[in-house]
């Protein structure tokens, strides 16, 4: 059985992450990550994932899977984007949801997506060395998927399911917001089911 850790203390995503790459984790172990959480000083939702796949592998000598994911509204310029998770300087998600809807009071446009990086780092192997011989460190194996989940900030909250901005965005194409579609619904459609999909091969390969 190979052990993979997901890098993040985030239970939520823990849980939605094991549903969305089911078949995919056969043979694999997934283990929460115990270690610090790294600062996240990237300036794209592609690096952040990086930061935080590479600290958990690098602490833990593990393959680690980690996302970056928020939303990014256009009429204020992707904001809160890579800041999302920490937009109310709480990282509380009510705060969260309701700083944004106060930004977005009285603004006609509000299209916005939910973006996701998904990234995946596998360690050399043990006594693996560089291209230049045993004084270099070989490098990690690193991969990243970016997806996005298209739709609306709607102007008042609606239902009680999924975390974060769900119960204000109503995807395109749809009439609910994403805290009132169905596990399997949002599972299938989600920014992060589409990056996770396409980053599901690779880490099937390692079992």
């Amino acid at each position: 059985m190979t052990r993979v850790v997901l890098a993040t203390h985030n239970a939520h995503k823990v849980a939605e992450l094991q549903r969305i790459l089911g078949a995919s984790l056969v043979g694999i172990e997934l283990v929460t990550y115990d270690g610090p959480e790294p600062v996240e000083d990237g300036d794209t939702f592609e690096a952040n994932a990086l930061i935080k796949a590479r600290a958990a592998s690098e602490y833990t000598g593990l393959p680690a899977i980690a996302d970056d994911s928020g939303i990014a509204v256009d009429a204020l310029d992707g904001a809160p984007g890579i800041h999302s998770a920490r937009y109310a300087g709480t990282r509380d998600d009510t705060d969260n949801l309701e700083l944004l809807l106060t930004n977005l009071e009285g603004v006609a446009d509000r299209r916005a997506s939910f973006v996701c990086a998904a990234a995946l780092v596998v360690p050399p192997p043990t006594g693996a060395v560089g291209p230049d011989g045993p004084a270099e460190m070989a490098a990690s194996d690193e991969h990243v998927e970016l997806a996005t989940w298209p739709g609306t900030v709607l102007t008042e909250a609606a239902g009680s399911g999924g975390f974060g901005y769900d119960p204000i965005f109503r995807p395109d194409d749809e009439t609910r917001s994403a805290a009132e579609l169905t596990v399997a619904e949002k599972d299938s459609t989600s920014h992060r089911a589409q990056a996770f999909q396409a980053l599901a091969p690779r880490i099937a390969a390692l079992a």
